[in-house]
């Protein structure tokens, strides 16, 4: 058995760095949306630790339960604005790249909703969550998140 290692404590400085840009970019657009990009890049890189705290963190921001249930699937879901399956499908395209680059609809629909600047955001966003992901997956990171009570 190994020790797990601690990014944190191994190379403090440049976690901070990078927590502090994640917060920043994270903070870049509309919360909600934000929420949704990090959980679905964090379903489809298989971070338990990742889809565990943002479904947390979108639920204290107001999400539905229905909305991250359903967000697997949310290209058949009716719940999500055109904006934000346009911010999925982008996700989707830059978070699988590596099974090819026909990402040229995802494009499109980026364009008719997302201002360049908000386009730069969002592929940010969407990259500082693979980074996050991988962060948690190599390093095997788990954080409980407080359980909410029962309504």
């Amino acid at each position: 058995m190994t020790d797990k290692i601690n990014p944190y404590a191994a190379a403090p400085q440049l976690m901070k760095s990078w927590t502090a840009l994640s917060t920043a970019i994270g903070e870049s657009l509309e919360p909600s949306l934000i929420e949704l990009v990090k959980i679905r890049s964090s379903q489809i890189n298989g971070c338990a630790n990742c889809i565990n705290m943002h479904s947390f963190e979108a639920r204290a921001k107001g999400e539905t339960e229905q909305r991250i249930y359903l967000l697997s699937a949310w290209r058949e879901a009716p719940c999500y604005t055109d904006r934000e399956r346009a911010a999925l499908a982008w996700t989707e395209a830059l978070t699988e790249i590596a099974k090819g680059h026909s990402h040229s609809a995802a494009r499109e629909a980026l364009n008719w909703e997302f201002t360049e600047e908000e386009q730069v955001k969002l592929t940010l966003m969407i990259n500082i969550i693979n980074g996050w992901n991988r962060i948690a997956v190599g390093f095997d990171l788990w954080y409980d998140m407080p359980m909410r009570a029962a309504a």
